[in-house]
């Protein structure tokens, strides 16, 4: 299914003159992210030989893949090219289809969650094509005709979200290094010279404490 191209405004249209100033102040840092995206390169598709072959759509395309290997975290680019090609292969579907829509969709999760080295990459990866499958699943369940269908759909799904959750924590423990933060919200202090800490409760009832 070929997914619609929604035009991509540019700078200018921020001072639209049909724009209140609360819209144009919402714009303008949007359109400056979309700025900043537009210097990295896309994946391209085409098919030669009855075979689908992948390029980089940009004007210096050398040069292009330099930015977007640093968009994902690696100066390798062995695991760059490895990468690419496991982006491509979990985007799209069949050997010939030149739909690349799936695939930069693969690419654009990657670079939004910034890896710092190949580990976040790989993970990032991965997280694209647990939630791709997800939606597959969702979709799927949107649509069963009987019992057995429903269950089928509804596990794959829950499994798929739950697994997508723990991918989450996992990046987020790689990147803080597994540290644990604690975060102290009361400090009483007794007559005796005893701390308390942390959330306290008042006990109900009238009794007295022994």
């Amino acid at each position: 299914m070929k997914t619609p191209t929604t035009p991509v405004p540019d700078k200018a249209a921020a001072s639209h003159p049909d724009l209140t100033p609360e819209e144009r102040a919402a714009l303008a840092p949007l359109l400056q992210k979309l700025s900043d995206k537009r210097r990295l390169p896309t994946i391209k598709l085409s098919k030669k030989d009855g075979a689908t072959q992948a390029s980089l759509d940009h004007p210096n395309e050398p040069f292009g893949r330099l930015l977007l290997m640093n968009a994902v975290g690696t100066a390798d680019l062995h695991f760059f090219n490895g990468l690419l090609a496991q982006a491509i292969n979990v985007g799209t579907q069949g050997a010939t289809n030149t739909d690349s829509h799936g695939a930069n969709f693969v690419l654009s999760v990657v670079k939004s969650i910034a890896p710092k080295d190949e580990i976040e990459a790989m993970l990032a990866t991965q997280m694209a094509a647990v939630h791709m499958a997800s939606m597959t699943f969702a979709r799927r369940l949107a649509h069963v005709d009987n019992i057995p269908q429903q269950e089928s759909a509804s596990n794959a799904f829950n499994k798929l979200t739950r697994t997508f959750a723990v991918q989450m924590e996992a990046l987020k423990r790689y990147r803080t290094g597994g540290e644990q933060k604690v975060t102290v919200q009361h400090v009483t202090v007794n007559d005796g010279g005893q701390a308390i800490v942390g959330p306290i409760t008042a006990p109900t009832g009238g009794g007295g404490g022994g």
